[in-house]
């Protein structure tokens, strides 16, 4: 037994250290909380006073967040429509791919026939032709009863050669060169396009009172090779007509001819005010990830709203067309056609936009995503650990991916945000494709990376 004034026991000492570990440690909390609070105010500043200006501040950036994060929703719609315009405007290639189908599609090949045979059978005049027949017959003195047979036959005549003009032409928009034609037309008219838009003259593509047409002599010319070939030898005497075949027929050509230098301007940079509307929003946000999620899914609803207007327009447009044009199934497959880059713009930001509000939730600091990571974090350390139980391990991969996991998260996910930046065209499969992958590389990364010691196992000395 020791007496009462004797040398503390070793149980006293380890108090006493970790007393003064704590002790220690206040004070470096109080040194550092000091320091913070003196930077606003000087050294005499305090919490209270560095928090007064903080308040209007974070609401002035809640508010501008807000503002500008619907601004670059609503513009969004625009901006996609400028996007896919200028594409069509500008780009030879593009333009090509667009109309390069309807060359193949049934119910144009069918117009276009339907437009051949009647531009045809108006330079063919079958009654003029049995006059003169009728005519020679009468200088030979043949009998008044068969001159009157034959006039009688005009109009079963007619219709024979209609049909075989059909028939021709609908051999002729069905076969490997009128494709190869079409196309190559398009190309050259696009760039008459350009120069109509300028408001110069244009030989091949014409805007004239709201329509935009092309011409069609060179396929009257193989028509009537074809007819003459096929006994129709009054078609090599049909002199070279000037037709034409509607591609689009609205009022706003008109002004977009007059207004073509500033729409191409205006369509080249709406697009980047939009990305930079959104990227300022979450910028100025208070708390970004949030604003994130709320800028993806602004941008998504944004191209459903746009869907919807293509409906709604789409409707509109072949209801102005009723009754003003021959073919409304044609013009309902073209306007399909010219707006099938548009619909796949809008599917393929829609899903970008989901993919950022899911990426921005999932490493945002609510309590639903932090107890997902943990989840995650828990599944990667338990596959590694079965691994590591069976002698499979990462060795100093493992290792160097536990010290800088950090830094390797940052680089998987700005490759894949540098490769839709860089990608040609954008679909909604590339855009889920690059998302997958970085998913998975992150959750190998997970898996691989092994804890570095000072993160496994906490210091001796002083709490934690």
């Amino acid at each position: 037994m020791t007496a009462s004034g004797s040398d503390p026991t070793p149980r006293d000492d380890a108090v006493a250290e970790r007393l003064a570990a704590l002790e220690r440690e206040n004070a470096e909390l109080r040194r550092r909380l000091d320091e913070r609070s003196a930077e606003p105010g000087g050294p005499h500043g305090t919490a209270a006073t560095s928090t007064v200006p903080r308040a209007p501040r974070r609401g002035l950036r809640a508010v501008a967040c807000v503002v500008l994060v619907t601004l670059g929703a609503l513009l969004a719609p625009l901006g996609a429509v400028a996007a896919w315009a200028q594409r069509e405007l500008t780009d030879t290639d593009r333009y090509v791919a667009t109309v390069g189908p309807l060359a193949g599609d049934p119910v144009v090949q069918s117009a276009v026939a339907e437009r051949l045979t009647g531009v045809v059978m108006s330079r063919i005049d079958v009654g003029a032709l049995l006059d003169d027949l009728v005519g020679g017959l009468e200088e030979r003195d043949v009998p008044p009863r068969a001159t009157q047979a034959l006039a009688a036959l005009e109009a079963p005549l007619t219709s024979g050669v209609e049909s075989l003009v059909h028939e021709t032409a609908t051999r002729l928009v069905e076969s490997d060169e009128f494709e190869g034609a079409w196309l190559q037309a398009n190309r050259v008219a696009h760039q008459q396009l350009v120069a109509v838009m300028r408001g110069e003259d244009g030989e091949i593509l014409q805007v004239d009172d709201g329509r935009l047409t092309i011409q069609l002599s060179g396929l009257v010319d193989l028509l009537k090779e074809r007819l003459v070939e096929r006994g129709l030898g009054v078609a090599a005497r049909i002199p070279s007509v000037d037709a034409t075949f509607t591609i689009a027929q609205s009022a706003e050509l008109v002004m977009l001819q007059n207004r073509y230098g500033q729409i191409v301007t205006l369509t080249t940079w709406l697009p980047w005010v939009v990305l930079g509307l959104l990227a300022a929003g979450v910028l100025v946000a208070n708390r970004r990830s949030r604003a994130l999620v709320v800028a993806g899914l602004a941008l998504t609803g944004a191209m459903v709203a746009l869907g919807v207007g293509l409906a709604v327009a789409r409707g509109l447009y072949l209801g102005a067309l009723s009754g003003q044009v021959l073919r409304l199934d044609a013009a309902e497959v073209v306007f399909d056609q010219a707006v099938g880059y548009l619909r796949l713009t809008l599917r393929t930001v829609g899903v970008l936009g989901l993919v950022v509000a899911l990426a921005a939730y999932l490493g945002g600091s609510s309590e639903s995503a932090r107890s997902l990571r943990a989840g995650l974090g828990r599944a990667g350390a338990a596959v590694r650990g079965w691994g590591e139980g069976r002698g499979v391990s990462a060795g100093p991969v493992g290792d160097w991916l536990g010290r800088h996991k950090a830094f390797v998260r940052v680089v998987v996910v700005g490759a894949a945000a540098l490769v839709l930046l860089l990608a040609g065209g954008l679909t909604p499969g590339l855009v889920i494709g690059v998302a997958l992958v970085a998913g998975l590389l992150l959750v190998v990364v997970e898996i691989l990376a092994r804890p570095s010691d000072a993160a496994a196992s906490p210091p001796d000395a002083g709490p934690a």
